[in-house]
Formats: structure tokens, sequence, C-alpha cells
């Protein structure tokens, strides 16, 4: 088939995907994390084609895009007064919310769960599509699963073209990593998945957070998990990735000893000099965490090359937006750490 590339900004552009995701197929739709792969997320046939298209897990719940905070009802039940709060503070937003799934929304959306995620994205054409169309969206990440995600159009036409009708290209996405996902159907909100919304700023509304541990460790394949990204190995290059902790001078030391031809080393701007040797790629400031953020898919997919054999990966540490980069880097590399102080 032939895959159209829409403008955000050309007339019409809407419409037309509306009716493509009305008539059950597939658009990639902007939002202000990544790019996202949208299906009618009621339809199960269409989110059939997600998972073949994406190459994706069933088991791998979806998330569901709504247009407005009070969509919610159609799509859940038993919702708390706690998930009110969080949409009137953080939406539209990179924040997704876990909860008790009508009967509405197919098992195949939820992963088989009684369940669902949904979330309110902060970009205006993807809103007015799913006004037009008049049903939520299933959009997970729209790149090849496993793989980096998808930040610019470009990213998607790469990994789709032929393969699903339409691209809507709104330029780069603002975030640049997918969105924090808190559940709320236990007895203790609990963090799924950190992103945008910082784990700080979850607190000060809920004044309480656990943190599952699949944001800082790997989860076992057989686990049942009721988010995006929990699960599997996620947001990788065909290379080996090693994230190389400690000070500068240290994870220098460490780089430089190990490194060898075939070799990159993915690094803050303000490093690049001391990699200068080391065939460097900075993706971002330490200092301005969120170009980190901003920048780390489309880094990792430069790094998705034939020839590259191992990368070693510099990760900021801290809370905030920074460690949403963590758990994406963690995810990348497998959750590979050397700590270079303790190396040398």
């Amino acid at each position: 088939m032939e895959t159209l590339f829409l403008s955000a900004n050309a007339p019409g552009t809407a419409e037309t995907a509306a009716q493509i995701i009305q008539n059950g197929g597939l658009v990639a739709i902007p939002t202000e994390t990544v790019y996202g792969l949208g299906a009618n997320g009621l339809n199960e046939a269409a989110v059939a084609n997600i998972f073949i298209a994406k190459g994706r897990p069933q088991d791998n719940p979806l998330i569901l895009h709504i247009a407005d905070a009070s969509d919610i009802q159609n799509l859940c039940h038993s919702i708390p007064e706690s998930a009110w709060r969080l949409a009137e503070k953080f939406w539209p937003g990179p924040l997704t919310m876990v909860l008790p799934a009508k009967d509405i929304v197919p098992k195949r959306t939820t992963g088989g769960l009684s369940t669902v995620a949904v979330r309110c994205p902060d970009n205006a054409i993807t809103r007015q599509i799913i006004r037009l169309a008049g049903v939520p969206l299933a959009a997970p990440s729209a790149n090849i699963s496993g793989k980096p995600s998808t930040t610019t159009a470009e990213h998607v036409l790469h990994d789709h073209n032929g393969r699903i009708q339409a691209i809507v290209d709104d330029g780069a996405c603002r975030v640049g990593v997918e969105s924090t996902i808190v559940d709320l159907t236990e007895e203790r909100p609990r963090l799924l998945r950190p992103g945008g919304i910082t784990p700080e700023q979850l607190l000060e509304v809920l004044g309480d957070l656990v943190v599952d541990k699949a944001v800082t460790a790997q989860v076992n394949h057989d686990a049942v998990v009721k988010a995006p990204g929990m699960k599997y190995k996620h947001y990788a290059p065909d290379c080996q990735i090693i994230i190389v902790s400690g000070s500068r001078d240290a994870a220098s030391g460490y780089i430089h000893a190990h490194f060898e031809e075939g070799d990159r080393v993915l690094c803050f701007e303000e490093e690049l000099q001391l990699y200068a040797d080391c065939a460097p790629l900075a993706y971002g400031r330490e200092e301005k965490v969120e170009t980190l953020s901003a920048g780390l898919f489309a880094a990792l997919r430069q790094l998705d090359e034939s020839g590259i054999r191992r990368v070693y990966a510099r990760c900021p540490v801290g809370g905030g937006v920074a460690y949403a980069v963590q758990n994406r880097l963690n995810k990348a590399a497998g959750f590979h750490i050397v700590d270079a102080e303790a190396e040398n």
C-alpha cells in the first residue's frame, strides 16, 4: 500500500486521518511524547493490526488516547477522585492512568486485563483527529517493537512506509520519551513507567507513590504487567549497550581502557571532548536534562547501524525528567550497568 504523508498544518489532514481510523486503518499520530501508531481502540480487528505492524507481543497492553478528560467515563468505571485531580493538573499532557476498564474496551486492547491505560495527549491535531473519529485511539509508540521509539515522522516512515495507511507530520516531539504511567487501581498509587510528569510532581497531587520494580529492574518474562514498557527489552538498537556510571574522569578512564574498533560512545555534549577519539555521539546537555529526553531516541536510532558492535552510554543521575531518561537507557541496555568508580 502507499503510505500517505500528511502535514498537520495542511487543510483536511485531521478529516483524512479520522476517516482512515473509522475505516479500521492505521495512522501514525504525533504527540508531545513520541509518535504513536493509532487505530480505533474499540475495534479488535484494527487493534490486531497494530500488533502485526509493530511485531508487538500480544500481552503488552496498549494506551487509549482520548480528546478530553471527561471521556474517561466512557471507558472506565470506579474512577477514584485522585484520577480527576491528576487530569485537572496534567491533562492534556504526558501522563497515563491505569483504571478499571468497562466492557466496551476489548481485551485485545488491554492485553487481556480488566484494567486499561488512558491518557489525553498534548497535541492539538491528534485531539482533533480523536474527536472527528469519535473513538479513542489505541496508540503505542510507532516503532518496530523493541527498537528505539519514533520522535519524528521520518522515523515512522523509515519503520512503516508501505505498511500503514498514513502518517501525520507535526515535527519533532517536545518531550521525547513516552508518557508517565501511574496505576490507580490499587490501595496506593503505583508508578509503572517514568516520563515527562515526574515522580515529584505526582507526589504533590497524590501524597503517596509506590515505584514498581519494573522501573528499576528487569521483570520476568512470565510476569503479568498492567502497562506498556514494563516487561520486555525496549528502545534498543541492534548493538550491545553498556551504561557506564560514575564521575566524568572515572567513566572516561573505563571507556578508554575497554574501547575497541566498532564501538561508539553515547554521551553528554559537555563530554564530547573527553571522547574525541571514540566516535562520540551526544544526545543532549547534562545540565539541561530535558534536551537528553528529547534527543535520546533520535540518537539511539543513529546508533542502530551495521558495523557498530557496542555502545558505551553515559546516563544522567537524579530525579525529575532524568529519572525517565535513566529508565529508557536501562531498558535499552537490558540493565547492563558498569560502575566506573568501582572498576578503576
